[in-house]
């Protein structure tokens, strides 16, 4: 079976230029699918697969989460995933040595920013980086000087001021668009961080642009 899977290995992974320093991805089988949701030791070293949604690289045995099948890269070696890009787990330690704070907040601030319309509660947060809420919450604060939920605010007001002043959107439509679908909460939280209601800064810009 072991020269059956390198055979399968040798015949799926291709290489495109070295020049260009970019790999192809291995092929997901379904054995290769079911050793990663069963999270199986046996097939450690023999690939490694990647999220493409968190850039975040395993072991087929790390005890995260699997992801969504649609989200998975593979890859022969550590090297081939860093690579692309991807950064080595913080629970599975793929490369044997352990992700910095400051790289593993990164991953979990990258997330925020392109996602923060949605559900950014703390365990989402601590699944998708493959960590704890309680030391993700620890360490987020030590690295940034405030708490995940301080930055999700702070980027989805200012993702709203700047809708306030470019569109015509009604005050929930804004709140709605950026993660905060409860219009009073989110005038409430507005007026907060800014000083203003959402429909006072809304007029004060364009009063200033007249």
């Amino acid at each position: 079976m072991m020269n059956q899977m390198n055979q399968e290995s040798e015949k799926s992974f291709r290489r495109l230029d070295d020049t260009a320093n970019t790999f192809n991805t291995e092929i997901l089988t379904n054995e290769r699918w079911q050793a990663i949701t069963n999270n199986d030791a046996s097939y450690d070293g023999q690939f490694f697969y990647a999220v493409k949604t968190t850039g975040i690289f395993c072991r087929p045995s790390c005890k995260s989460r699997p992801p969504k099948k649609e989200n998975i890269n593979l890859f022969l070696t550590t090297q081939h995933a860093l690579s692309a890009k991807f950064r080595p787990c913080k629970r599975c330690k793929p490369t044997g040595q352990r992700l910095p704070d400051n790289e593993w907040i990164a991953i979990v601030t990258e997330y925020i920013d392109r996602n923060y319309m949605g559900n950014l509660a703390l365990n989402i947060l601590a699944d998708i980086s493959h960590g704890s809420s309680y030391h993700l919450h620890r360490t987020f604060k030590r690295v940034t000087g405030i708490t995940p939920v301080e930055y999700i605010q702070q980027i989805r007001i200012e993702h709203a001021k700047r809708q306030l002043v470019s569109s015509e959107k009604s005050i929930g439509e804004v709140g709605l668009s950026v993660g905060l679908s409860n219009t009073p909460y989110f005038i409430t939280l507005f007026k907060k961080k800014t000083g203003y209601t959402p429909a006072g800064y809304r007029q004060f810009q364009h009063q200033n642009k007249e």
